[in-house]
């Protein structure tokens, strides 16, 4: 019988010139003063940024130095043989009052020969969003780099560029090299590999308080940019009541939904990973050999790779986002 059980973290609160409220009001966390909160790291091992359990007998230890305590325990065999002590995802609730400037990652072979760092695949699940709230992400068609610099040139980037309205629900997967941009009025949850490396494109002409602009980076960019258009940007996927619906596979992260109404059991003898729940919906408690623990909408649980047997009982109906490495 192992002592590790499901964790929960501080979140470490990033401010935003595009910022607002809705982590507060929506998601109910504890922002204190501090205003135009953009961005709430819930899972982190970004170094200088590393979250720090808030829960049970390892509270006060952060993300880094259980892994490198209970090491496969912890994260999985497999995933601590290829990651070592750095967590490998990277997990935030994301709050955009005014578009996110355009922007674009590269992938782990640019990014390790650039930066010494992983690349950015990453994804996002739209929790909610204010009528007529715009993703941009992609092209409209396939555009030619000649085309795209003169675009940018012009200050008409815009015109070229896919948008997609934004509904609760609504999932986006974003490979490396894809440029996009969360427009104005939308919350989601999103979930990618751990690096903070961005390539910002374009940033609507703001200025901030002292009148000046955000660095772009249009050159590191141009290297990495996917110029194709691609039919269908927004994942696909049935809602299904009671069952355990896949969103997005790739070699990062497996990301599924869990929509329920009645307990459901959850085996992962077969997995060699960690699991994180992330609560979109309503509240959930997890039973599990050593206990239990609860999960409301806005918060996020690091399930060890050790505990196989987990039970979700909703309070009434409950969603959330069930993650992991394949």
């Amino acid at each position: 019988m192992t002592s590790l059980y499901p964790l929960s973290f501080h979140p470490i609160f990033k401010t935003k010139i595009w910022g607002d409220d809705k982590l507060h009001n929506l998601l109910h966390k504890e922002t204190g003063t501090l205003q135009n909160v953009g961005e709430s790291w819930e899972i982190s091992g970004v170094q200088e940024n590393i979250t720090v359990v808030k829960n049970g007998f390892l509270a006060g230890n952060n993300l880094q130095e259980l892994v490198e305590i209970y090491m496969g325990d912890l994260v999985g065999d497999k995933v601590y043989d290829t990651f070592g002590v750095e967590f490998p995802l990277l997990i935030k609730f994301i709050d955009a009052s005014d578009v996110l400037s355009v922007q674009v990652h590269p992938d782990d072979k640019t990014a390790f020969e650039r930066h010494h760092a992983y690349g950015k695949t990453e994804m996002w699940y739209i929790l909610q969003a204010d009528p007529g709230a715009e993703i941009i992400i992609g092209f409209k068609n396939d555009v030619s780099r000649e085309a795209y610099l003169r675009h940018l040139k012009n200050k008409t980037l815009r015109e070229i560029l896919n948008s997609e309205e934004a509904r609760a629900g609504d999932v986006f997967f974003i490979p490396p090299g894809r440029v996009h941009a969360i427009g104005a009025g939308i919350l989601l949850a999103e979930i990618q590999q751990t690096s903070d490396i961005t390539y910002r494109i374009y940033d609507w002409d703001r200025v901030d308080a002292n009148g000046k602009s955000r660095e772009l980076h249009t050159d590191l960019a141009l290297d990495v940019i996917d110029f194709k258009s691609y039919p269908e940007y927004k994942i696909p996927y049935q809602d299904q009541l009671n069952e355990t619906t896949g969103l997005v596979q790739c070699n990062y992260f497996s990301t599924q939904l869990i929509h329920i109404n009645k307990p459901l059991e959850k085996d992962y003898y077969d997995l060699d990973s960690f699991v994180i729940y992330i609560g979109v919906e309503g509240e959930t408690t997890l039973e599990h050999e050593n206990g239990s623990s609860s999960l409301k909408k806005g918060e996020s649980l690091l399930i060890p790779a050790v505990l196989k047997d987990i039970t979700l009982i909703p309070k009434g109906e409950s969603r959330l986002l069930e993650v992991y490495i394949k």
